[in-house]
């Protein structure tokens, strides 16, 4: 993207805002909702734009910080809001619909706060996620989200690229998907589980890893690095080893294809 391409999508991302009027901006603190809810609180101001960030066991504590940084160094109207996912045992079977569960208790938690300032809630969707299985979408739109990355026509590289343009320290944050990304449908999501699967992320984190996943199979850990990680952790492995087994795991195994976001969606295919 050109500077005056970046400029121009900013611009189509302001009106959709404008249009809207009030927002309620669904805030996890990755690029797509950091961007979202900066623009929204530059454009609007605190008055019309708040941001609020979903906290539950399916959020690594890193992230509930991150976004606490993000809201005071740009001056955000931000809360944390519980949600209680784990009490669904729909979102706890862990099928293909899981996400659809997890949104919807979203909206739940969300949907009163926006009510009462007469704001629409807004997702940080961007046009890349549309192609992939996010059933969430689905149930985020059915309850009255709007996606105003999507509306812009904002896709995940220019929603870096503008991020970098407005000095957004999130330009280049690894994605981040909430931690039950991290359990394979099927094998049920339970407080135990998320709290292994965080524990041995924010070890990994401790010896300088960014972009990572830590997949669960039972008292097995199956991690995964970048490419050009992969070199690090197998000259590292003792102090691999020794972070992942500190969260519970028996087994560590690294996978030799690398980081795959989103990667376990290729089991619901293949079934």
């Amino acid at each position: 993207m050109t500077v005056a391409d970046i400029a121009d999508r900013i611009d189509a991302l302001r009106a959709e805002l404008r249009r809207l009027g009030r927002v309620v901006v669904a805030f996890s603190g990755g690029a797509d909702s950091a961007l979202l809810a900066f623009v929204a609180h530059d454009t609007l101001g605190p008055e019309r734009a708040g941001a609020l960030t979903a906290v539950s066991p399916s959020l690594a504590p890193e992230e509930e910080r991150h976004c606490a940084e993000l809201a005071a160094a740009w001056g955000l109207r931000w809360s944390p809001v519980v949600t209680d996912e784990l009490a669904d045992p729909a979102y706890t079977l862990n099928d293909g619909q899981r996400c659809y569960h997890c949104k919807a208790e979203l909206m739940t938690a969300l949907a009163p706060v926006a009510a009462t300032e007469q704001a629409t809630v807004v997702l940080g969707v961007n046009l890349d996620d549309l192609g992939d299985h996010r059933p969430g979408q689905q149930a985020a739109a059915e309850r009255g989200a709007a996606f105003p990355l999507v509306d812009a026509g904002f896709t995940k590289g220019d929603v870096r690229a503008a991020s970098r343009a407005l000095g957004l320290v999130t330009w280049d944050k690894p994605a981040a998907a909430c931690l039950a990304s991290r359990v394979p449908y099927g094998t049920p999501v339970t407080l135990g589980v998320l709290r292994e699967v965080a524990e041995a992320e924010s070890g990994l984190r401790r010896l300088g890893f960014r972009q990572l996943r830590v997949r669960h199979y039972g008292d097995l850990a199956r991690v995964e690095l970048p490419a050009g990680d992969l070199a690090a952790a197998v000259r590292r492995r003792d102090e691999v080893v020794a972070a992942v087994r500190a969260a519970g795991y028996r087994y560590v195994t690294l996978d030799l294809e690398g980081f795959r976001s989103g990667n376990l969606n290729a089991g619901l295919a293949a079934g």
